[in-house]
């Protein structure tokens, strides 16, 4: 495929207002509200800890040229996460001490990599988020084939991302999503979360589960057998 390329100036700016709303969301609850936009469970932090929210910035690369990622890695600014589509590969890892450091120093959020990382040691020195299927030592190089995307639609995890959308990340996994999509589904999870200490409460105090949500009022109507319609 021909190169594709997106200036940063055309991705969506990060919304701070609810960014900051859902960093206080403990983000297995949206999981209550949203199917899609979750990736693969195996995609998972290899560096870093707490949360992760920013605005995401693609890149698709090929399996074996990291040339627009380190392009890209010189453009990010605070609250970016730079998300790289690998065309499938998992041998070759795009991003490894060097990226790290140049993310981290322009202020990104993090790094998610359909794919593999390496320098695995000092990605966790540095600090910065960074999720990957796994490690390899076999890198990228810089060989300048004109193919790959920057800001374009892109897989990750098999979740179809694109440039703007916000990337929330914890030691559970990943969730990326449209902002509009998130800031809908915020307000109930916030609640949610607020009242799930009085529930914690309530079962030790020995009030059965399904009791308390509902479940075994729903089981005892399945099992009660509908009327005969004639």
């Amino acid at each position: 495929m021909p190169l594709t390329l997106h200036d940063l100036t055309d991705v969506p700016p990060l919304d701070e207002e609810l960014a900051a709303r859902l960093a206080r969301v403990d983000f297995p609850t949206l999981g209550h509200y949203l199917e899609e936009g979750f990736c693969d469970p195996a995609l998972s932090r290899r560096a870093g800890t707490g949360k992760l929210v920013g605005r995401a910035v693609t890149v698709r690369i090929t399996p074996t040229d990291s040339t627009l990622l380190h392009h890209l890695a010189g453009l990010v600014g605070p609250g970016d996460v730079v998300v790289v589509d690998c065309g499938g590969d998992r041998r070759h890892a795009p991003l490894g001490e060097v990226v790290v450091h140049a993310l981290a120093a322009r202020g990104a959020a993090g790094a998610v990599v359909d794919g593999v990382c390496t320098d695995i040691g000092a990605l966790r020195d540095v600090g910065l988020p960074v999720y990957a299927y796994g490690t390899s030592l076999l890198t990228t190089k810089l060989h300048g084939i004109a193919d790959g995307s920057l800001n374009a639609p892109v897989l990750c995890g098999g979740v179809p991302v694109q440039a703007g959308d916000l990337v929330l990340g914890d030691e559970n996994g990943l969730l990326i999503a449209p902002a509009a999509r998130l800031a809908a589904v915020v307000d109930e999870a916030l609640a949610d979360d607020a009242e799930e200490p009085d529930l914690l409460a309530e079962l030790h105090r020995g009030h059965p589960l399904g009791t308390l949500t509902g479940a075994s009022r729903t089981v005892a109507a399945l099992r009660t057998p509908s009327p005969t319609t004639v």
